[in-house]
């Protein structure tokens, strides 16, 4: 997937991000290491955006909608408040049991909860409100995911959503992956939902930040 941003642009931010605490660099060197889709993971400069968006929320209820090997979860857990949680939903059983030895090893077993199974099944047993929502799963199952958790979004909460640039794919009308056409099929819907205010940001691959309407 290209680079959308020059990649001396890209080194200058992470650089002037705060530097990761060692538990977080162990997450990174480990899934760099072990996992071939490494990518996957959202890094320094976007876990520490992650983190200040939960703190300067004040979330208390956070949902993570893909877990990969724990980095954005671990990364958002340090913005906590004392005795908030999140609940992370991973399908893949090797994925689901690295980040809770990640998450162990950062000490924040008593702030995240992993949830292992299809995403859609789990969210339909979890009761609202949340104060954040973060969805970085499959794709394809954007639309329905925004569609489970924004009726137990709090008044005041945001839906957070990665990569919905993807690498530039969505922009035109080329040809292009099944994922790419569902998140350009996703942008479309969100701009246009009179239910909801949305920013497509150009922080890494894309992040948008989606609240309720008010009214």
């Amino acid at each position: 997937m290209p680079e959308l941003t020059a990649p001396t642009v890209v080194a200058y931010a992470e650089a002037h991000s705060t530097a990761p605490p060692d538990h977080l660099a162990a997450v990174d060197a480990a899934t760099r290491r072990d996992f071939p889709f490494w990518g996957m993971m959202v890094g320094n400069q976007e876990g520490r955006f992650l983190e200040l968006l939960v703190f300067a929320t004040g979330a208390t209820r956070v949902l993570e909608i893909g877990t990969f090997t724990g980095y954005s979860a671990i990364s958002m857990a340090a913005g906590l408040a004392p005795g908030a949680t999140i609940v992370t939903c991973e399908l893949d059983p090797t994925h689901a049991a690295t980040a809770r030895a990640h998450i162990e090893a950062s000490g924040y077993t008593d702030r995240i909860d992993v949830r292992e199974g299809p995403a859609i099944e789990t969210l339909a047993s979890l009761p609202g409100p949340f104060d954040l929502v973060f969805i970085d799963a499959d794709k394809e199952g954007y639309d329905a995911y925004f569609e489970a958790v924004l009726p137990k979004l709090a008044a005041r909460g945001l839906i957070v959503c990665d990569n919905t640039l993807f690498g530039g794919s969505v922009l035109g009308d080329e040809e292009t992956s099944s994922a790419g056409t569902a998140l350009r099929a996703f942008n479309d819907k969100l701009v246009s939902d009179r239910r909801v205010v949305c920013s497509l940001t150009t922080i890494r691959d894309g992040v948008t930040l989606i609240r309720k309407a008010n009214g």
